[in-house]
């Protein structure tokens, strides 16, 4: 059983994968953060352009 723990921990094939699939979530979440501010921010300029009267 440890010699089985042990050639798991050494093993690499397959952690390119794991590496990509990481860096995707990573900037799935930047895009997300991103684009919730610039949503605020533009529902911000409408509602003072709206209580502007323009």
């Amino acid at each position: 059983m440890k010699l089985l723990f042990w050639r798991f921990i050494r093993e690499e094939e397959g952690s390119t994968a794991l590496e990509y699939g990481l860096i995707a979530a990573g900037l799935s979440i930047a895009i997300v953060t991103v684009l919730v501010q610039i949503a605020a921010t533009f529902a911000r300029l409408q509602a003072s352009s709206a209580a502007a009267g323009n």
